[in-house]
């Protein structure tokens, strides 16, 4: 991980993501955070306000997002807006963090979900810490595995509950003490 060149893609809001943007900034890390017009965001530091043409980008059908994170989503606004809020994120961010709650059926609890799923169909490096289990998790031939992962990548995302726990944090700041570990040894 090169502090220089590296930048997180956030959602700004109050829990994981907001916590992700403060760690990204006490590391000296770049951050943008995707939102839209309205949206009440709880880090608003290199905001990026999604124009309607850029929004409708990243445009979902309502029923797939349903169907692919096996619950049901009724068509609001702000939840499509969410939704295609998150799609700007995966796009741009090459690896991607997540802290929630695997489900049974290998889902993300919640609207974090949506990132998951996004991230598993563009192929992209995907893990999760689980925060009843206290562990993070790596996507790998089609099931979640046990792992410790690291920033390995100059473009990443940051994503997770808004109901953030002490092992979620802690989770948090251990990924970028690592991270910057590995990265000092590599450069010696």
């Amino acid at each position: 991980m090169d502090h220089k060149t590296c930048t997180l893609f956030s959602g700004g809001l109050k829990g994981a993501e907001a916590t992700f943007g403060e760690t990204a900034e006490k590391y000296g890390l770049k951050e943008i955070i995707y939102t839209f017009e309205g949206h009440k965001l709880n880090r608003n530091k290199n905001s990026v306000i999604l124009s309607k043409e850029e929004l409708e980008r990243g445009d979902i059908s309502m029923e797939l997002a349903s169907r692919m994170l096996n619950r049901t989503y009724y068509e609001t606004e702000k939840i499509r807006k969410v939704l295609q809020t998150i799609f700007h994120m995966v796009n741009n961010g090459h690896q991607i963090f997540v802290i929630g709650t695997i489900m049974d059926d290998n889902s993300v609890k919640g609207g974090t979900g949506w990132a998951v799923e996004l991230a598993k169909l563009f192929n992209r490096p995907l893990h999760v810490f689980d925060q009843p289990k206290k562990q993070w998790f790596t996507w790998k031939t089609g099931e979640w595995k046990e792992d410790n992962p690291l920033i390995e990548y100059d473009t990443f995302v940051g994503s997770g509950t808004r109901y953030l726990s002490d092992a979620g944090r802690e989770a948090i700041e251990k990924l970028f003490v690592d991270s910057c570990d590995e990265a000092k040894k590599g450069s010696l």
